[in-house]
């Protein structure tokens, strides 16, 4: 946990007080010569003897079987040797070879001892929040291991100053994932990128020895940090995983990381602009014919020279669909007969999927405006207050309302033009409606009444579900369609 408050509480599993290896062990057995005896004995056996075969077949047309085998060695060609395979490009050296590391744990050695010393050191000034005790049992615990970073400069080789920076974490390696506890770096050694690297060094560390997630507890001034290195407020590692054994605290932010075992994190930046170059590369290899050329700029009556569409729409078809259907036909018939579009590799079915990736992106918005005005219909309808505005007024028992109230509203009729899904363009427009509500009541009944107060309480209310901007600048009220209340 990077810099998070006071500790709440720490639960173990029932496997939390072993103590944990750095690396699951493997080998490697050695193949049991017996085992491979019958395969070399079948290999070694004799084939049938091609001169039974060849008599047979001699007995069927009198060739010699010696002549028949040199007229084939004859006619064959001679087998050339394999080409030897190009040998790819050396790698670039990595830059995080040059940087001095250590995985440290308790194991009782002197050196082991001195840097875990430096290490509680570094965690209790950089996290000056954090209890000092809680540090040292942390660091000195034999369940716990740290990625120390190491100055180079022999004379601060054995002191506190050689600790540059450091990660302090726990493993569990039957649920593979690690709880991180501390990460800092040294004050005078901070904008240097040491974070980033300390972090990419762990990460590969925990490739090595099986750990999928990290995990940790962030305060308000690390989730930037975690962030940039990776980790999500969203939690995708099952619950049971870690639920009772990693450890609470207070103010604290929960956040994750995924450790992706193919990725190698210290040539990240390599990566990400090998894969830029060679995306680049094939761009330019497929423009390389119509970037440099310059047409001329277009007629002015282009559009009325060019033929009508002719794809037919579906027989089954709604008028709806043939309309949309033959505008976008229409409009990749124009583009592509814009000079230079076809001749830049752009299809017929390029254009329309790229119409109708433009159109599912309105959809999904057009769907998301219609669940938030639904949401916000919902919470008015459930205040006591609003219970005389949900459904339309009886005119036939208040037989002047619609000489008062030309144009009535309500929350049903409000309602069903959310769900028709054509009738509110913004959350402006549903405040506007939402207003015209309060006026309405407030109109026909007057102050003192108890509906005015109703219509006061629903005012206020609406102040605090719509965002302020909407509030403000409500947009003009619409038209209703003859319902209303």
């Amino acid at each position: 946990m990077a810099g998070a408050g006071r500790p709440k509480k720490r639960k173990l599993g029932p496997a939390g007080d072993d103590d944990q290896n750095d690396a699951p062990s493997s080998s490697r057995t050695a193949a049991d010569p017996s085992e491979a005896a019958p395969a070399a004995a079948d290999r070694s056996s004799p084939e049938p003897s091609r001169s039974d075969h060849d008599n047979d077949d001699d007995r069927d047309d009198g060739t010699d079987a010696d002549d028949r085998d040199e007229v084939q060695s004859s006619s064959s060609p001679p087998s050339s040797p394999p080409r030897p395979r190009p040998r790819p490009p050396p790698r670039p050296p990595n830059p995080y070879d040059s940087i001095k590391h250590a995985i440290v744990e308790n194991d009782g050695r002197q050196r082991s001892m001195i840097l875990l010393v430096g290490l509680k050191s570094l965690f209790a000034r950089q996290l000056p929040k954090m209890p000092k005790e809680y540090i040292a049992r942390l660091v000195f615990d034999r369940r716990h291991k740290s990625l120390a970073l190491l100055s180079d400069d022999p004379d601060k080789k054995n002191s506190d100053e050689e600790i540059v920076g450091g990660i302090c974490y726990r493993a569990y390696e039957d649920m593979r994932f690690a709880e991180i506890a501390f990460c800092a770096v040294s004050a005078s050694q901070q904008v240097k990128g040491y974070g980033t690297k300390l972090m990419n060094l762990l990460k590969m560390h925990a490739a090595k020895t099986n750990i999928e997630y990290f995990i940790t507890y962030a305060d308000n001034y690390a989730i930037g940090y975690f962030k940039k290195q990776g980790f999500t407020k969203s939690v995708q590692m099952p619950k049971g995983r870690y639920h009772g054994l990693i450890k609470d605290y207070d103010g604290g932010t929960i956040m994750e990381c995924y450790i992706h075992p193919s990725i190698d994190y210290t040539r990240v930046r390599e990566t990400v602009a090998a894969q830029r170059k060679f995306i680049l590369d094939r761009i330019r290899a497929s423009t390389s014919k119509s970037d440099k050329v310059v047409y001329p700029p277009l007629p002015t009556d282009f559009v009325s020279t060019l033929p009508p569409c002719a794809a037919p729409p579906p027989p089954a078809a709604s008028a709806a669909v043939v309309s949309s259907a033959s505008a976008h036909a229409a409009a990749v018939e124009r583009a592509l007969r814009v000079p230079g579009v076809a001749a830049a590799g752009w299809t017929a079915r390029d254009l329309l999927a790229a119409v109708r990736e433009d159109r599912g992106d309105t959809d999904r918005r057009r769907h998301q405006l219609r669940s938030d005005l639904l949401s916000l219909v919902s919470k008015v309808s459930e205040q006591q207050f609003a219970w005389c505005f949900r459904d339309p007024v009886n005119t036939d028992e208040v037989e002047d309302y619609l000489d008062v109230i030309p144009d009535p509203i309500d929350l049903r009729t409000v309602e069903r033009r959310i769900r028709r899904g054509d009738w509110y363009k913004s959350k402006h427009m549903l405040y506007s409606d939402m207003m015209r509500m309060v006026n309405n009541c407030k109109i026909y009944n007057g102050e003192g009444s108890q509906y005015y107060e109703y219509a006061v309480s629903l005012e206020k209310y609406l102040t605090t579900i719509f965002p302020k901007a909407v509030t403000t600048s409500a947009a003009p009220p619409t038209s209703g369609d003859g319902a209303g209340g």
